[in-house]
């Protein structure tokens, strides 16, 4: 089980060191959400830094970006960091592709289910010189040899998507290389709905489940004492306020037994109350979708939670204190070597 950090891109200075000090920590690779600034160039910079490291987008935002420039960015970058990158691609919400990128959203897990396929069909025709994709939203068939990056000497980059609902966890299975869960994926969804799915649309293309990376964010609060990790539990509340508030994941907190803990949070973000927010996550939310632990337990608590369903753990909020960035990084390097 390998163990990457989770990081949003940076200004472009500034990721060397990260990527350095993640590599010398004993991290297995790098994860690059995407918010204000690109996931590829801050990849790209951290690979030239840390070259032992694997990189991922994690994820990019697919339909602002052609499948054709998406698909030549992962390529390079695979080139570049000798066949240890993965393209993580998602769809983020309409709000933000209508109105921030300005590009269509209609029909968003087909339109991703057509883009993987329109990816790969860019990597194919890297190679041979042959571009050949017709989809419900994707035509592509023109490639002249000067608009084409060419072969490489490493195998093509893995596409992975991120995926909630149970329409595109079985998508995931059947087209992709590898699922991105999401950071409420507690163990209960994972074996409730992540891994038959996964092994459902797996069987469509005849391809075994293992065959499909599972890649599990965990939200950690980490402490030798009740008060070190008071204040990780409070800033995990206003995280996972955050992600409780969209509607598409209520029935995730439903079956876990917090059911209407979106609708209470919604009603608190319209009023602008982020503390009201935060307060609606009680200690038995942080139980279910979060690891506390000592620091000799987190190993264990994450063993437990997750051996036999995860191919990579991503702590998500490793690099929020750099001074246990180290320690994370040790409990990293003993989880890859189990």
């Amino acid at each position: 089980m390998q163990v990457d950090v989770m990081t949003v891109p940076r200004p472009l200075k500034d990721i060397s060191r990260i990527a350095r000090h993640a590599q010398t920590s004993g991290f297995s690779g790098l994860s690059f959400g995407e918010t204000g600034r690109t996931a590829f160039l801050n990849a790209a910079v951290a690979s030239q830094a840390a070259p032992s490291l694997e990189f991922s987008t994690g994820v990019a935002v697919a339909f602002p970006r052609s499948p054709f420039i998406a698909a030549a960015a992962a390529w390079e970058l695979q080139e570049a960091t000798d066949g240890k990158f993965r393209l993580g691609l998602g769809t983020q919400v309409r709000t933000h592709i209508i109105r921030r990128y300005g590009v269509a959203f209609d029909h968003p897990g087909p339109r991703l289910r057509d883009y993987v396929l329109a990816v790969k069909a860019c990597f194919a025709a890297f190679r041979t010189g042959e571009l050949d994709h017709h989809g419900d939203f994707y035509d592509l068939d023109f490639i002249p040899p000067q608009w084409s990056p060419g072969p490489i000497a490493v195998p093509d980059p893995k596409v992975d998507i991120a995926a909630v609902n149970l329409w595109m966890l079985r998508m995931a299975g059947e087209v992709a290389d590898g699922l991105h869960v999401n950071i409420i994926g507690e163990p209960g969804y994972l074996a409730r709905h992540v891994i038959p799915k996964i092994a459902e649309g797996a069987a469509i293309s005849g391809r075994m489940p293992a065959d499909i990376a599972v890649m599990v964010p965990v939200m950690t609060i980490v402490g030798d004492s009740d008060e070190d990790r008071y204040r990780q539990r409070e800033r995990a509340r206003a995280e996972l306020s955050f992600f409780a508030s969209t509607p598409g994941y209520s029935f995730i907190f439903d079956e876990a037994g917090f059911e209407g803990t979106t609708a209470r949070i919604r009603e608190k973000q319209r009023a602008g109350d982020l503390d009201g927010m935060a307060s609606e996550i009680t200690d038995d939310h942080l139980g279910t979708f979060a690891t506390e632990s000592t620091w000799d337990g987190l190993e264990g608590a994450l063993v437990d939670k997750y051996e036999g369903i995860a191919t990579r753990l991503i702590f998500y909020n490793a690099l929020h204190d750099m001074e246990s960035f180290e320690r994370y990084g040790e409990v990293a390097r003993r989880l890859s070597v189990r």
